[in-house]
């Protein structure tokens, strides 16, 4: 029997044995392109494609949107009213909250409307129309006006999203905005029209020792027992249009809300997620894969780790620092733990055997079709990845110290201010003083702590030296020359003396600027040194990416081709923050010999993870005193208990968090969180066996918001059977 044939018969298998995850988080446009509707109705949805997404009508895609930067929201009642992660709104609670109103401890509960909280800065945005502009791009490089390099430069795009949207029905809407994107590193060409909303204000928030239960230990973790999620809502114009922060603003009338399902699910049932993962790279090489480990996690895992030691002990030592760096410290340190577990990951499920294989496939696949630019696409891209390798590492290193030390100097603009000074130009001279009068409350903000962060700078420059080595930036030459290595002094120093380091000395600056001034200054010549590094080096990137355009194009597009011939399957695109389906079921796993792990939680785990002198586990006394009573309610499971959390087989990834986890019929049973140590390459490679999204029961959402929260006005919003 051939290969084909015997992966054919694997294939009906999927669809007649138990349940199996599902690789793909698939474009909305493409589910009909592709026939993935009708693989996903095999696997048990009730809906058409129509119902998920739809032109030219109302679907649940109007009911999911992109909550704030880099996260997933979903409309759960008629009056705009936005379910997301308790991580994804930590920022906002971070900034309502002071020693005073300590909402990150507390909790947040409105009592009604005007109780609600505005937050500058949160958008909310959903996706009008996803528009197959293949064509057009194709046409142009079949016509000689650009190259197939010159169709993925972000210039060339631009323009042609400008363009399209010029003779759109989309032109002149208020709130309307676009993008215009590749897929399969250009082989597809997707137009998105996106309506943004920029009032939304906080409603409801559980404390922290429940929307963050477990912290560190158990994040990326499964079993686990975090209520992620808190409630926010949309407001807008007297017309349903969006705009900026009005009083007169009203709760936004939705022409989509998801309905809540209370009836739960057993192993095996049907499970979708719609969203916005944020980046994935399936289609990648061995030698790629083995650059991401060591140029961007390694020295990631090294540098956070350094800054979050700083970070723990100045938190746990003070409230005011605590709240001040809790959403920058959550931030750091997810991604912190993703990288190392995702290196483990690797290792542990074989992803570079794996990687090898496929290249092995592939060429076979290239001989058979007789394709000369398949045959060398793989050694083409390789060879550029040695030095690639090396730049990309320094990059990390650059790029991860410059983040975590937030103490800088605005070299460009006092280059700018002297500059007029010289020319005599007194409107751009004042002009620029004006921009750092701004720029210096952007640094000294108030989630900024002078001290906190020269106690960073202090665990990181060292570090990053060591770390980039001789490629190190050039302001080092001034700790070795001028203060004989000692970090210390030189830290004491910049953070003390610079023309940033507060206000008496920029006003001492400004009164006498000068050139000479400027060189002398310890945090212009840091600054000054730490962006013409990353500058240097993101020219050398950007040049490599532009040499590896096509072939990735070329490679990805045999990818493809080949799981059709041997598999009949369609291949997904690598994730890019646009709105994704992907489906699945609920689903136990065993991560090891010996160790099963069942497909849900309830708030008996809570109880016994109890730890009061941990600060990660403390279980709030109402908690307890409505388990005591086993006061549940109707959210409650048949058998009595309190359920929390659940995994799927759903393929996520960062970017997902917040997302919709709907049943067959598109009511919504939970709100996904994470994903599980053991697959943490998934990104890289997806493994039908370990994949695994971690949700929070929609039922214990409910009971919190109801029986802790207080809030059954929110729970008389919604739409929720039985």
């Amino acid at each position: 029997m051939n290969k084909l044939k015997v992966r054919l018969i694997a294939l009906a298998l999927m669809f007649t044995g138990a349940a199996q995850a599902d690789e793909g988080m698939w474009l909305l446009q493409m589910m009909e392109e592709q026939n993935s509707i009708e693989l996903m109705q095999k696997a048990g949805l009730e809906l058409n494609a129509n119902d998920l997404y739809n032109p030219g009508g109302v679907a649940l895609k109007d009911a999911v949107g992109i909550f704030g930067g880099g996260c997933t929201g979903e409309i759960i009642s008629g009056q705009g009213l936005i379910l997301t992660n308790h991580h994804c709104g930590y920022e906002s609670i971070q900034q309502h909250s002071s020693v005073e109103h300590d909402y990150l401890t507390d909790g947040f509960w409105a009592e009604t409307m005007e109780d609600e909280l505005p937050c500058p800065g949160l958008e909310f945005r959903f996706i009008d129309k996803i528009v197959d502009v293949t064509g057009i791009v194709n046409d142009r490089i079949q016509s000689g006006q650009i190259t197939e390099s010159e169709s993925l430069d972000y210039v060339f795009l631009d323009n042609l999203r400008k363009e399209l949207y010029e003779n759109s029905e989309y032109k002149g809407k208020p709130g309307i905005v676009t993008e215009l994107l590749p897929f399969y590193a250009g082989n597809k060409y997707y137009m998105f029209y996106i309506k943004v909303y920029e009032d939304i204000r906080m409603v409801a928030a559980p404390p922290s020792s429940i929307g963050k239960f477990g912290g560190e230990t158990d994040n990326w973790m499964w079993p686990r027992h975090t209520c992620d999620f808190s409630v926010f809502r949309i407001y807008a114009n007297a017309d349903g249009e969006p705009c900026e922060y009005s009083e007169d603003n009203v709760p936004l009338k939705t022409d989509k809300h998801l309905t809540i399902s209370l009836g739960g699910y057993e192993e095996g049932d049907y499970a979708m997620i719609m969203g916005f993962p944020g980046s994935t790279s399936r289609y990648l090489t061995r030698s790629e894969v083995e650059m991401m480990m060591s140029s961007e996690n390694e020295p990631r895992i090294a540098i956070r780790d350094a800054r979050l030691n700083v970070l723990r002990d100045v938190m746990a030592a003070s409230d005011k620092v605590r709240i001040q760096y809790a959403s920058k410290f959550a931030s750091s340190s997810n991604y912190w733990k993703n990288a190392i577990g995702m290196n483990k990951a690797i290792i542990d499920n074989k992803v570079l055997e794996q990687k090898d294989q496929q290249e092995k496939d592939f060429a076979r696949f290239a001989n058979e079709q007789g394709n000369d630019a398949y045959k060398t696409v793989v050694n083409e891209i390789d060879s550029h990845i040695k030095e690639a390798t090396e730049m990309t590492y320094l990059w990390t290193c650059g790029i991860e110290t410059f983040m975590a030390v937030e103490f800088r100097t605005p070299s460009q603009l006092l280059d700018e201010l002297i500059r007029a000074k010289e020319a005599g130009d007194e409107d751009q001279f004042e002009g620029a003083k004006a921009k750092l009068d701004v720029v210096y409350d952007q640094i000294h903000n108030k989630d900024y702590d002078h001290g906190v962060d020269k106690q960073v700078a202090k665990a990181v420059l060292p570090l990053y030296a060591k770390l980039a080595g001789s490629s190190k930036p050039d302001f080092y030459d001034i700790v070795e020359n001028e203060y004989k290595g000692d970090y210390d002094k030189f830290i004491d120093d910049l953070y003390a003396r610079s023309i940033f380091s507060n206000r008496d000395n920029l006003a001492k600056f400004l009164k006498k600027p000068s050139e000479k001034a400027l060189n002398k200054d310890l945090g212009y010549r840091f600054s000054k040194s730490m962006s013409n590094n990353l500058i240097n080096i993101s020219a050398f990137m950007a040049k490599m990416e532009e040499t590896l355009a096509v072939p990735h194009k070329t490679y990805i597009r045999g990818l493809c081709e080949m799981k059709q011939a041997y598999e009949n399957l369609p291949s997904a695109p690598d994730a890019n923050f646009t709105i994704r389906l992907t489906y699945g079921n609920v689903k136990s796993y065993d991560p090891m010999d010996a160790v099963h792990y069942g497909y849900y939680t309830t708030l008996d785990g809570v109880m016994e993870k109890e730890d009061p002198e941990n600060p990660e586990f403390v279980v709030p006394d109402k908690l307890k005193e409505l388990y005591a009573a086993k006061d549940f309610g109707q959210y409650a499971m048949p058998d009595g208990r309190m359920p929390v959390a659940f995994i799927t087989t759903n393929d996520i990834t960062g970017g997902n968090s917040g997302s919709p986890i709907l049943d067959s019929k598109g009511r919504l049973i939970g709100c996904a969180f994470d994903g599980n140590w053991e697959s943490l390459s998934g990104d890289i490679h997806f493994d039908n066996d370990l994949q695994r999204c971690i949700g929070v029961d929609i039922r214990y959402v409910l009971f919190i918001i109801d029986k802790l929260g207080g809030c059954q006005r929110l729970i008389d919003e919604m739409t929720i059977e039985n």
